[in-house]
């Protein structure tokens, strides 16, 4: 029987000034959840953090973007999710998750924003939301894009 953690994590819905969305990949032998699914970026608050600088780190060490100066919006603090994780010494656990998504609106075009794949992202891509549904995603990805409407 696995080892229960809980974690909060934040995560953004990165939007391009032509509507795109940013959404990434995780490698699961990193310490990522979810394996060969699509998700937007985020990650874990560390103690001592509050959601939004989280937020800001967490985006500049999975895609290279620097928010700090972007106005971020909660859109959904009720998402909730779980699946086994292997933490950095070995150690396989399940991981029980919740979710605070926020929204981020570039004032940049997709070919002028510069990313950079970093911490345990595999792939990033900016996704037209209309062709969501031809994506794998995470089971969170799906229920909030559902619940905005995105999908």
């Amino acid at each position: 029987m696995l080892r229960t953690i809980h974690r909060t994590i934040v995560s953004a819905l990165i939007f391009s000034q032509d509507g795109k969305l940013l959404m990434g990949m995780k490698d699961p032998q990193k310490g990522g959840v979810y394996a060969d699914c699509w998700h937007i970026p985020g990650g874990g608050i560390e103690e001592g953090e509050d959601e939004v600088s989280a937020l800001q780190r967490e985006i500049r060490e999975e895609v290279g973007i620097d928010i700090t100066n972007q106005k971020v919006r909660l859109v959904d603090d009720e998402g909730k999710g779980e699946s086994e994780k292997t933490l950095s010494n070995g150690e396989k656990v399940l991981c029980k998750m919740d979710f605070h998504v926020y929204r981020v609106d570039l004032n940049q075009y997709v070919d002028e924003i510069n990313t950079q794949l970093g911490d345990d992202l595999v792939k990033i891509e900016w996704v037209d939301v209309s062709r969501l549904e031809n994506y794998k995603l995470t089971p969170p990805s799906q229920r909030l894009f559902e619940k905005l409407h995105l999908i």
